[in-house]
């Protein structure tokens, strides 16, 4: 998923001039080093200073740029709660929040990496967007998408490799996608859990239950 995202940064870097990336110290993990190689006056790196990140980022939305801030979800949200709620929802700005490394799947990377409340934290907020993509190709077009709309979104998204298996086309903000049409269940997932659903729709098919299998990447 990051490197549908990786992909996608550098397209809008190509598309559009007002985008501009932040990280800190995370640059290769979420994959906006090729956009640095291409874009370095459109890049900042921010060192280990995530409060500080969002900070820089409300600055430069205020002042026309569309900036995408990247980080590990357990840091974006998990250290800057406060400033998100206060400089980028209380202003309304156009910041793009964005969440790699969400959940319990980071597990190689320990407790330290992981985390779950970062969904429930972000949907509460006043004024703001939670995308939670389910695979390579909706991460990407998610990344697209938000450019154009304005106002603070929050994409989230898993580090491992994951099977690929929607359209980029298919993606819509706020519409969920219909992955399987049945009439016995309804299976609603996100994220990473929209594979995990596709495979047991397909145990319960086989067992004579028909699913209704709901991706609901567009939280809020």
């Amino acid at each position: 998923m990051r490197d549908g995202f990786g992909k996608a940064i550098l397209e809008l870097g190509h598309t559009t001039p007002e985008v501009v990336v932040l990280t800190a110290d995370l640059g290769e993990s979420t994959r906006v080093t090729d956009f640095s190689t291409h874009y370095p006056e459109r890049f900042f790196e921010v060192g280990v200073a995530e409060q500080n990140l969002i900070g820089v980022a409300t600055g430069l939305a205020l002042e026309g740029f569309v900036p995408y801030a990247t980080s590990y979800a357990t840091f974006l949200p998990g250290r800057c709660l406060d400033h998100i709620r206060i400089s980028v929802c209380y202003n309304n700005a156009n910041v793009k929040l964005v969440a790699s490394h969400g959940g319990l799947i980071t597990g190689p990377d320990g407790a330290t990496h992981q985390i779950l409340e970062d969904i429930g934290l972000m949907k509460m907020l006043p004024g703001m967007t939670v995308i939670v993509p389910a695979d390579y190709n909706q991460t990407k077009a998610a990344t697209k998408a938000i450019a154009n709309m304005k106002g603070p979104v929050y994409l989230r998204f898993g580090r491992p490799v994951w099977p690929i298996f929607t359209k980029e086309e298919d993606f819509v903000i706020g519409k969920a996608q219909m992955l399987n049409d049945g009439k016995d269940i309804s299976i609603f997932a996100c994220g990473h859990l929209v594979w995990i659903a596709v495979e047991a729709a397909k145990i319960l098919e086989a067992k004579g239950i028909s699913v209704d299998l709901i991706n609901l990447h567009t939280i809020k």
